[in-house]
This record gives C-alpha cells, sequence and structure tokens, in this order.
C-alpha cells in the first residue's frame, strides 16, 4: 500500500470529528465563496505541482462556476510547498502581496505559467505576473523577501503535514471527509452527499 493510499485509508475510517474538525479555513488560509455554504471544500495545493496545475485547469473551473459561485458551497486552498518549493513559496508571496481580490486569479495564473518554466528563467514570469496583477517592480522585490510571511506560510505547511497527515498535492476534502480521487465526478458525488448531511 502506498503513502497516498495509506492515508485514504487512515481518514476513512473517520468522519474522525478532531480531524474533520482541522479540516477547515484557519488563520492565514484562502477562500472563496460563501462562509456559510453547508458545504466546504478544502484543497491543499502547491504551486509548483504538475498534478495541482491539471486540477486547477481542468476540475476546477467547473466546481467554481457550479457550487462557489452559486453559494451552494465554499473552498478553501491551504498552501503547500512542493519541489521545487521555492518557486512555489514564490508563486505564493506574489499572490498574497496581490491582495484578497486578486489572490485566486494570481494563483491561477502562476498555476497555467507552469509550461513555461522549461528554461529554468521563472523569475520574469513571475514579474510579468505580478505587474499584470497591479504590483510594481519595487512591491514586486519586496514581496519575494518578506520574511514574517514566508515563516507564517511555513508554519501553516508544517502543521497541515504533521497535523493533518498531509503528504501529497492535490489533497481534496468536502466537509472534512478526504476525496481519495479528486476528479470531478468524485468530488460531485462527495458535494451531493455532503450537501444532503445535517447543518
Amino acid at each position: 500500500m502506498n503513502r497516498r493510499a495509506a492515508l485514504a485509508a487512515v481518514l476513512a475510517l473517520a468522519a474522525w470529528p478532531a480531524l474533520a474538525a482541522r479540516i477547515a479555513a484557519g488563520p492565514g488560509d484562502m477562500t472563496l465563496g460563501d462562509p456559510k455554504a453547508r458545504v466546504k471544500i478544502v484543497e491543499y495545493a502547491s504551486l509548483s505541482c504538475p498534478h495541482c496545475a491539471h486540477f486547477n485547469e481542468e476540475v476546477f473551473p467547473t466546481l467554481k462556476a457550479k457550487y462557489i459561485d452559486t453559494g451552494k458551497a465554499s473552498y478553501t486552498l491551504k498552501e503547500m510547498l512542493t519541489p521545487p518549493a521555492p518557486v512555489a513559496m514564490a508563486g505564493f508571496l506574489i499572490a498574497r502581496c496581490a491582495g484578497p481580490a486578486k489572490y485566486f486569479n494570481v494563483v491561477d495564473q502562476v498555476f497555467r505559467s507552469q509550461d513555461r518554466w522549461d528554461n529554468g528563467k521563472i523569475k520574469p514570469i513571475f514579474q510579468e505576473i505580478a505587474l499584470a496583477n497591479g504590483l510594481t517592480q519595487a512591491q514586486f522585490d519586496a514581496c519575494l523577501s518578506d520574511e514574517k510571511t514566508q515563516v507564517a506560510m511555513t508554519e501553516r505547511v508544517r502543521k497541515a503535514a504533521e497535523d493533518d497527515g498531509i503528504d501529497s498535492t492535490p489533497t481534496v476534502f468536502v466537509n472534512g471527509k478526504l476525496v481519495a480521487t479528486p476528479t470531478l465526478p468524485e468530488l460531485e458525488a462527495a458535494i451531493a452527499a455532503a450537501g444532503k448531511g445535517r447543518r
């Protein structure tokens, strides 16, 4: 059994209340949609993760249009750092510096820029994204050197790994329950089941 399957097995034991309570928006996490929605989707994702980029492009748009934008579900992104971790952190730092209103737009643009990273010259791409979202060059430089934000992000990532047992991305929960294979059909089934639960 691989680590992902083992994680799924452990979490499936439980509507484990202690864990389910933690799989929710926490301090510093970014959220879309109605916070009072019955259904709460939580994704652990890294901006340097190709599978997360695929999820962002192929699955998330439908989730957003059909469930999040309509108030049926809220969505929380928990930032993770996968290799190359400095690249993932830089992308998230830029998104945060752009401000809450543009955070998810920057995240989307960083994900969609992954196929341009082949030559290793990623900083100019991130500069382009930052400038397109209202940051000046000085703000971009200051953003990437913001130690306070870096430390806070690293601490959230540590908690996700150690407390929530997250060891791969994307990892998606619906109302605290792991969706082992976060395809659109699996997620829609989980959302339907969660929508029928008690408030």
